[in-house]
């Protein structure tokens, strides 16, 4: 595990990423993951698509060889909205995307199918992982479960951790843990990720499961998970709360010097653990 590697990335990815006021920015961030995965000797898709007239793509990593069956996803979107550099928002996600990666082109799991995705265009509603669970679903490919990386970078110890009324009082007072939130369909995906997060030493998990599709949580829906609740697979939010605990989300004080380079290599080893807990298990949640 590299924090130096993760520095590295951050610094890449940090800088205003909008696919209409930004453009060549968001381009050049792609350009930069899509070369790292090719460095590492992975096949780089292309999933490309227009939306309101603008071309946009996502990229999608597999190993040249990938072992046959159910695959797990993991996830993070690229795209800022205006005026953020987007250092939690989402930089850490791909930081942790692109170093766990790295270390699984190291030692590829020779039973497990993983695929790492760098959607586009979450800012706009999800607009990349719409698209890409819906052609998954169309092509009735199974799923494990999907892993959305959204903010997992920042944490706090002056009481900035806040919640909604109803959730008051069931979880910490100070944000300094990694959440995970599922809807009942993904509960069995939720119990394993946890339990592998949690054998990272000095890394604090909470969890949430949400009846249906998390509707009656909306802030629960603002990822690129969303999409895949709504097509029936199991799929993960993992965060460190976004606006719930950083007061920087969407401003221009979203900037690398506010992150956690310890708590986010914490959470680069907690998905190098779900990965090989996957890895070795015989009793993998049920592909949908």
């Amino acid at each position: 595990m590299s924090q130096a590697q993760l520095l590295t990335h951050l610094r890449r990815l940090e800088g205003e990423r909008h696919p209409f006021e930004s453009p060549a920015r968001l381009r050049a961030a792609q350009d930069y993951i899509q070369a790292h995965w090719r460095a590492l000797g992975y096949a780089v898709s292309l999933d490309a698509f227009s939306y309101l007239g603008h071309d946009a793509v996502n990229l999608i990593a597999r190993p040249q060889e990938p072992p046959q069956g159910p695959r797990l996803l993991i996830g993070a979107h690229v795209d800022t909205v205006p005026g953020t550099p987007g250092a939690d928002d989402n930089a850490s996600g791909l930081a942790v995307l692109l170093e766990a990666s790295r270390l699984l082109a190291a030692a590829p799991p020779r039973a497990l199918p993983v695929e790492f995705v760098a959607f586009t265009h979450e800012e706009l509603g999800m607009i990349g992982s719409h698209r890409y669970a819906a052609a998954l679903q169309k092509a009735k490919t199974p799923l494990l479960g999907m892993l959305s990386l959204e903010m997992v970078g920042f944490t706090e110890s002056e009481g900035l951790q806040h919640y909604p009324w109803f959730l008051k009082g069931r979880y910490p007072s100070l944000g300094n843990y990694l959440g995970l939130a599922a809807n009942r369909h993904s509960h069995h995906l939720l119990q394993d990720i946890a339990n592998a997060m949690r054998t990272v030493p000095d890394l604090p998990v909470e969890t949430m499961i949400l009846p249906g599709n998390g509707w009656v949580f909306p802030e629960s829906r603002l990822s690129d998970h969303a999409p895949f609740w709504d097509r029936g697979y199991p799929a993960l939010l993992v965060t460190d709360t976004a606006f719930f605990r950083n007061p920087h989300y969407h401003q221009p004080t979203d900037t690398v010097e506010t992150l956690d380079l310890a708590f986010l290599t914490k959470v680069t080893q907690g998905i190098v653990a779900v990965i090989e807990r996957f890895t070795r298990s015989a009793g993998a949640p049920a592909a949908c």
